[in-house]
C-alpha cells in the first residue's frame, strides 16, 4: 500500500497517530495531486498533529493557486485572527513612538487594515508575510534570528547608512553597538534608509522601536530623503557634537563577541591569532587555556572587591552594575591590559568586539548509537563545558568562526609535537590514539539551532596562507569588522612575525602548507583519515592523496588498522616510558610489555568499532537528537586571488 492509502485506512481505523505519520510520509514524499495534499494536511492539521506540516503544506498549495478560499479561511480562523489584536497594538504603539521622534520625518502612517503585507504568525520565532496584492504567502522570516547576515561596518569614515533593516536583532546590534555622537565628539547617528514607506509600515507590526528610540541615535529616511544623508546637525539642528571629550570604552559598551573556535589542534589557530591582534575594533589577546582564562575571571572579581583592580574607572563601572557577571569580569580583565590601549580606535565609530579563542589541549569527541535506524550521537565534554559557560551566555551578539586544515597534515603535525615531548624520564608523556581521535572531530557540524554555531563559519588554513588578500577581506566581511591594515600581516606582543612555537613557520610562509610530516604519519593511516573524514574533505575542496576511491569494506579497515605502524610506534614509545618512570620506593619500575600489547590490542578493537559505526554512514545527531550539519566554509574572493586555490 501507497502511504496515502495506509492514511487513509488508519483515519478510519481511528488509528490517529499512525494516520498522521503515513499522511506526512505522503506529503514529503511529493508525488500527489493538489486534492491528495490538500487531504493529507487538513487531516494532519485537524487531528492536532504538527501543525508545521500542515500549515507548509497548505501554503504551498495556496500559492499554487489550489483551494484558495478554504485554505484563507482555515489559515486566518488559526493564525491570524488569534494573534491580530496584539500586531495592531504593536503597530499602533510603533507609530506614536515614531511620530513623536524627531528624526522620522514622515508621518502619514497608513491605516493598519490597509498595510501592504500581513503577517501570519507560524511559530514562536517568525511568521509568513501575506502580499494580498499579488495574493501569495513569502518565506518564512524570524525577526529575532541571532545572525548579521550584512557588511554593515565595512568603511567607518562616515555614520553608518543601512538600507531597508527589517530585523530586530540586527536594529538593536547596531543600537548597542554604535556608539553616541556624544561619545566620540562627531557626529555618528545611525541612518536606516527604507526604500517604501508603505513597506516600512508594514513591517511594523512585528517590531519593538520604542526601546531603541530613548537615545535617539537613529534617523530613518525614507525613500529620496536618503539626499539628507548625513545630516549636519550643527547646521539643523544647533547641536555641535565636536565639543564633547571622547568618552573611554565602558564594561557594559562590549556586547560583541568573536569566538575564534579550535577545531582541533595544529589547526592554524596561531597564525588566525596573529592575523587579529592588533585590530583597532577588537578587544584580542593570544589564544589562553579555558581554564586560566577563569582563574583571570576569578582574579579581577577578587580585585575589584578588595579594591585592588588597579584602574579606577574601570572599577567604577563595574561598581554601577547592580550584579557584574562573569562576561563584565571578562571584558574588564581585557580592558584592564595595557596592551589595549596601544591599538583600540578610542574615536572609532563602534565599540569594539572581544576576540576570544579559549583554548583546550584538544577537543575529543564520543561517539554513541542514537535511537532510530542510521544515527549515530557525537558529543564533546570541551564544547558542552563553551555551551554551559556564563562567559559565553553573557553576550548578546556572537559571530563564530573555525580554522580548518587538510586534516591528515593536522593530524601528522600533532603527532610530531606530541613526538617531540617523548624522553623526558620526569614527565612522560603518554601519546592518544590521535588517529581515532581526529576520526572523531566533528567540530565542524553544527545544530540548526545552537546559539554559538548560529552565525559560524569554516576558513580554509589554507586559503589565508596563500591568498591572504582573497580570504580575509571576506572573512572581515563575515564577521561585521573593517578590514585594516592590521589584518595584512601576522603580529603578536612579540612583534611582526612571530615564532609560535619553536620551529614553526612565520607569518605567510605556505611551508606549513605543504609539509606532509612523512616521519610522523603513513599513508595507510591517511588513506583512513581521509576515507572517513571525505565529508569534510568535500566541503572544503581537499584532494584525496591517499584514498584512491577503492571500495571500503571491513576487510579494508581491518588492513589499514593493521598497518597504523607509525603512530603505534610512538604510542608504544610512550607506554615504555611512562612504565619506566613509575617508581616503588625509589626504584624503576621494569617495562610491562604484555600490559602494553593488552593496551594496544584493546586500541585496535576499538578502531574497529568506530570504524564500522562509520561504514554505515550513519546521520550525526546530538545526545538530545538534533540533526548535525555542515558549518558554511568561506570562500575567497575570485578577483582577489594571487594564487590557484590549494586543493
Amino acid at each position: 500500500m501507497q502511504p496515502m492509502e495506509i492514511g487513509r485506512r488508519m483515519a478510519q481505523l481511528g488509528q490517529k497517530e499512525d494516520a498522521q505519520k503515513a499522511y506526512t510520509v505522503a506529503l514529503t514524499k511529493g508525488e500527489l495531486s493538489p486534492m491528495e495534499r490538500f487531504e493529507a494536511a487538513s487531516y494532519i492539521f485537524f487531528s492536532q498533529g504538527n501543525y508545521k506540516t500542515a500549515y507548509t503544506a497548505l501554503v504551498d498549495l495556496y500559492n499554487e493557486g489550489h483551494f484558495r478560499q478554504d485554505i484563507m479561511h482555515l489559515l486566518a480562523q488559526a493564525f491570524y485572527q488569534p494573534n491580530e489584536e496584539e500586531l495592531r497594538q504593536r503597530y499602533a504603539a510603533n507609530c506614536a513612538a515614531l511620530a513623536a521622534y524627531p528624526y522620522c520625518f514622515r508621518g502619514d502612517f497608513p491605516d493598519f487594515d490597509q498595510l501592504p503585507l500581513r503577517f501570519f504568525p507560524f511559530d514562536d520565532q517568525g511568521f509568513l508575510p501575506y502580499d494580498p496584492a499579488e495574493d501569495c504567502f513569502g518565506s518564512y522570516v524570524n525577526f529575532n534570528d541571532p545572525v548579521i547576515d550584512r557588511y554593515f561596518f565595512k568603511d567607518l569614515e562616515k555614520p553608518i547608512l543601512a538600507q531597508d533593516v527589517y530585523s530586530q536583532y540586527q536594529l538593536e546590534y547596531l543600537n548597542d553597538t554604535i556608539r553616541k555622537s556624544e561619545w566620540i565628539g562627531r557626529e555618528n547617528h545611525i541612518y536606516l534608509h527604507y526604500t517604501d514607506w508603505g513597506r516600512f509600515c508594514a513591517h511594523l507590526p512585528c517590531l519593538d522601536l520604542a526601546p531603541l528610540l530613548a537615545q535617539e541615535k537613529f534617523v530613518f529616511l525614507i525613500g529620496d530623503q536618503v539626499a539628507r544623508y548625513p545630516i549636519d546637525f550643527a547646521a539643523e539642528y544647533g547641536i555641535d557634537y565636536s565639543q564633547y571629550p571622547v568618552r573611554p570604552i565602558g564594561v557594559q559598551e562590549v556586547n560583541r563577541l568573536i569566538w575564534h573556535t579550535q577545531l582541533a589542534a595544529h589547526n592554524g589557530g596561531d597564525f588566525f591569532n596573529e592575523i587579529f591582534y592588533g585590530h583597532p575594533n577588537l578587544m584580542s589577546y593570544e589564544s589562553l587555556m579555558f581554564d586560566n582564562i577563569s582563574e583571570q575571571i576569578k582574579q579581577t572579581r577578587e580585585r575589584f572587591y578588595k579594591h585592588t583592580l588597579g584602574n579606577m574607572r574601570i572599577h567604577q563601572q563595574l561598581a554601577a552594575i547592580k550584579r557584574p557577571t562573569e562576561k563584565d569580569f571578562l571584558v574588564a580583565y581585557f580592558l584592564t591590559q595595557p596592551a589595549m590601549n596601544q591599538w583600540l580606535d578610542p574615536n572609532s565609530r563602534i565599540a569594539p568586539a572581544l576576540f576570544f579563542q579559549p583554548h583546550f589541549g584538544n577537543i575529543r569527541y564520543q561517539l554513541e548509537v542514537a535511537e532510530g535506524d542510521g544515527y549515530c550521537a557525537l558529543h564533546s565534554a570541551e564544547y558542552e563545558q563553551i555551551k554551559r559557560s556564563p562567559i559565553f551566555k553573557g553576550f548578546k551578539y556572537i559571530k563564530t568562526f573555525t580554522p580548518i586544515r587538510r586534516p591528515t597534515t593536522s593530524y601528522a603535525a600533532t603527532v610530531r609535537f606530541m613526538a617531540a615531548q617523548l624522553g623526558d624520564p620526569d614527565d612522560p608523556l603518554r601519546i592518544p590514539d590521535e588517529l581515532t581521535e581526529r576520526v572523531l572531530n566533528r567540530s565542524y557540524l553544527r545544530e540548526p539551532d545552537d546559539r554559538l554555531l548560529k552565525d559560524s563559519a569554516l576558513v580554509r588554513f589554507e586559503d589565508g596562507k596563500l591568498n591572504p588578500k582573497a580570504i580575509f577581506p571576506v572573512l572581515a566581511a563575515f564577521l561585521d569588522i573593517p578590514y585594516t591594515e592590521s589584518m595584512t600581516y601576522c603580529s603578536s606582543r612579540l612583534g611582526l612575525d612571530p615564532e609560535s612555537l619553536k620551529g614553526n613557520a612565520r607569518g605567510f610562509d605556505p611551508v606549513t602548507v605543504y609539509r606532509t610530516y612523512d616521519e610522523y604519519a603513513n599513508d595507510d593511516e591517511r588513506a583512513f583519515l581521509e576515507y572517513f573524514m571525505r565529508d569534510i574533505y568535500q566541503a572544503c575542496g581537499y584532494d584525496f592523496y591517499y584514498y584512491k576511491g577503492e571500495p571500503v569494506d571491513e576487510a579494508w579497515v581491518r588492513e589499514k588498522i593493521g598497518n597504523f605502524t607509525t603512530l603505534n610506534g610512538y604510542i608504544i614509545r610512550s607506554l615504555r616510558e611512562c612504565y619506566s618512570g613509575i617508581r616503588v620506593n625509589g626504584t624503576r619500575l621494569h617495562t610491562d610489555e604484555q600490559e602494553i600489547a593488552r593496551q594496544m590490542d584493546a586500541l585496535n578493537q576499538n578502531r574497529l568499532r568506530i570504524a564500522e559505526l562509520l561504514l554505515k554512514n550513519p546521520r550525526f545527531v546530538t545526545r538530545e537528537g538534533q540533526p548535525l550539519r555542515m558549518i558554511p566554509v568561506l570562500q575567497p574572493d575570485p578577483a582577489l586571488l594571487e594564487q590557484p586555490l590549494y586543493h
